[in-house]
């Protein structure tokens, strides 16, 4: 792990402005931010943990406890509410057998539900990765997960 943390931090120079965008990028190389990593960048670039962890719990996209390959995260603002958003994420929960805030045995997959991905003309939305998926319907869960 510390090799492919010393990576991350080198290509930003090691720059404390830049702390966002390495713990951006340690969290897509092992999808949340191990807890040893954090402490080898305070270590690295000579900035107390306590700043590290401010930012990574500060940030809602950052996550410190292991995450699945796959983030699905369920869109349950108003224009997908309205559309039927709550019955997505519980068809979601049924397939992968996990609730909300949940991982996968396999970690193949997290789902969370979300206030807004941005696409309220589409909703109800479901987001993988980066992955936007408009105008859901029971009927189409399992057969987009499929594709992962």
């Amino acid at each position: 792990m510390d090799e492919k943390v010393d990576i991350i931090v080198s290509k930003y120079s090691g720059n404390p402005g830049q702390l966002v965008s390495i713990l951006q990028d340690i969290q897509t190389e092992y999808h949340y931010l191990p807890k040893e990593s954090l402490f080898r960048v305070s270590d690295i670039m000579g900035i107390p943990i306590s700043q590290v962890y401010q930012v990574a719990t500060f940030f809602r996209a950052f996550s410190l406890k292991p995450r699945g390959k796959h983030l699905i995260s369920c869109c349950l603002g108003t224009a997908c509410h309205v559309r039927g958003g709550e019955h997505i994420l519980e068809q979601l929960e049924r397939t992968l057998g996990v609730t909300r805030g949940g991982t996968t045995k396999d970690m193949k997959f997290t789902l969370e539900s979300v206030n807004c991905v941005g696409a309220c003309a589409l909703g109800p939305v479901v987001k993988i990765d980066d992955n936007y998926y408009g105008q859901m319907k029971i009927e189409k869960v399992d057969q987009i997960l499929a594709n992962y």
